[in-house]
Parts: C-alpha cells; sequence; structure tokens
C-alpha cells in the first residue's frame, strides 16, 4: 500500500533536497565569489547586506557556505555510494556463495573495521595528502564494512526463504538471485543505511577539515569554515554558528528522511 509519509519525514525530505540543490546551484545564486573580501570590518553580524556576517577576513560568510555545500555534500554523497554500493555487492556474493568466500570477504573487512576510523583517516591523509579524491576514497574504505555487515545479514536472512530455494531448484542462476529474489527485498534497509552511511561520513569529514587535514583552501567545506573563524566564537560570530548549524541541519535533515526510507507508516498497517 501507498506509503504515508510523517511530518518529520517530510521535513527530513525538504531539508535534503534543499542541501541537494545549494550543492548543484549555491555557487551560482552566491552573492559573492568564494573568497572576495567585501568589507574591511570582520566578523560582522547578520545584516540585509550580510545575512550570515563576514569571516575573519570580512568575507561574506553566506557566499562562503553555499560555495562550502558542494564539498561537504558532493564528497561525502559520493564516498557514501561507494562504501554502501560496495558493502552491497560483498555482502551479497557473500551470502549467495557462501563457504571459502564469505569466509574471506568477512574476515578482510573485519580486519579493516577493527581500525579505528580517525587513525585510519589520518595515515591515509598523511601518507597521500588530502584531496578530494584521497577523501573520497579514505571515506568510502572506511564505511565499507558496516555497510557490508548489513547487507550480508539482511542477504543472508532472504536467500535462506522458500521462494529462493524454489527459484534456485528450478534452476534460476546466480546472478538472476540477486537482481530478481535478494535485492528488491534488502534494498528497503539498504537504503535506510546508505542515509546513516552518509551522515556518519559528513561528520567525519568535518572532524577532518576542523583538525585542517579536509578541504584546503582555497577551497572549504563547513568544517573548513568553522575551524578557520575560530576566533569569533567568543563574540558569538555568525561565521562560526552559520556552518556549524548548516552541519546540523543537514545531519537532522537525513536522520530524518531515513524514517521514509526505512520504515515509515502505510496505509492500512494500523499501527
Amino acid at each position: 500500500m501507498m506509503r504515508r509519509l510523517s511530518p518529520a519525514g517530510i521535513m527530513g525530505l525538504a531539508i535534503l533536497g534543499f542541501w541537494v540543490a545549494m550543492a548543484l546551484f549555491g555557487a551560482l545564486i552566491a552573492p559573492h565569489p568564494a573568497g572576495a573580501i567585501v568589507d574591511m570590518e570582520v566578523f560582522l553580524p547578520v545584516s540585509a547586506d550580510f545575512p550570515f556576517g563576514t569571516d575573519y577576513l570580512g568575507r561574506d560568510m553566506l557566499s562562503r557556505v553555499l560555495h562550502g555545500t558542494r564539498y561537504t555534500v558532493g564528497v561525502a554523497l559520493v564516498a557514501a555510494v561507494m562504501a554502501s554500493g560496495s558493502g552491497l555487492m560483498l555482502g551479497m556474493c557473500a551470502a549467495v556463495w557462501g563457504g571459502l568466500v564469505d569466509g574471506a570477504i568477512s574476515r578482510a573487512l573485519d580486519t579493516l573495521i577493527s581500525i579505528p576510523s580517525k587513525m585510519f583517516a589520518l595515515v591515509v591523509v598523511a601518507a597521500f595528502g588530502s584531496s578530494v579524491p584521497v577523501l573520497i576514497l579514505m571515506a568510502g574504505i572506511i564505511y565499507t564494512p558496516g555497510a557490508y555487515r548489513i547487507a550480508r545479514s539482511l542477504a543472508v536472512t532472504v536467500n535462506a526463504q522458500d521462494f529462493v530455494t524454489v527459484a534456485r531448484a528450478r534452476g534460476e542462476r546466480t546472478l538472476y538471485l540477486v537482481r530478481a529474489e535478494i535485492l528488491p527485498n534488502i534494498i528497503g534497509p539498504v537504503l535506510a543505511d546508505f542515509g546513516l552511511r552518509f551522515v556518519y561520513i559528513v561528520l567525519l569529514l568535518a572532524g577532518m577539515s576542523f583538525l585542517g587535514l579536509g578541504v584546503q583552501p582555497p577551497n572549504a567545506d563547513w568544517g573548513s569554515l568553522v575551524r578557520e573563524n575560530m576566533a569569533g566564537l567568543h563574540e558569538a560570530a555568525p561565521a562560526v554558528l552559520m556552518p556549524a548549524f548548516a552541519i546540523a541541519s543537514l545531519t537532522i535533515g537525513v536522520n530524518l528522511a531515513i524514517d521514509v526510507l526505512g520504515g515509515g507508516k502505510r496505509e492500512g498497517d494500523g499501527h
């Protein structure tokens, strides 16, 4: 039956849609170039001219936040697709083939997941630098094992169902079983887990940028904007608060939207 969206789910989808739109078009509608100094006064308060104030160099923070959206949202989205896509494919392979294949994949990813994510990220950045491709690859690798565990658990459960056994008995190929029988029955929870991976990656990259190891100047993501304007924190400058609010709103929006993907109420459910 048709799914009934909760108010929280609608709000989450609206917030998520807004930030995705800003990632695509924010640089085009920004009032000023990202690096343009628009006023000699630093840490100006919110005003009609500067809705988000100015930063520590007198740059327009609204423009900085809009330009930074493509890095925060874009990098996290690509890395989350990489992590969830890899985890899904490996999880279904392990569930369908089992045996040595399952054992080899599981043990390899268990080894990877045993390394603390922040430590792994610091080692990768120290070795290869903090370019955007390195950040995407690093975040994707870190969160693949978690996505794999979820996908494998779901796929193993579905693979043991009678309808899969019947399909296998009538001679269906493995590719058919994965595509037609297993994947459609696990895609909802996998999409919900994808939302969580996205949030984790946003927070990881924001933390890396706050340490100066994320997106490098002249480019900046929201974590970088918080770090470079920390001198204005004691004044409650909007240059610090606005990018922090953007991070918070994105993560809250995604978490609310996950309810829609993973199990909102359906009409006729009765609960």
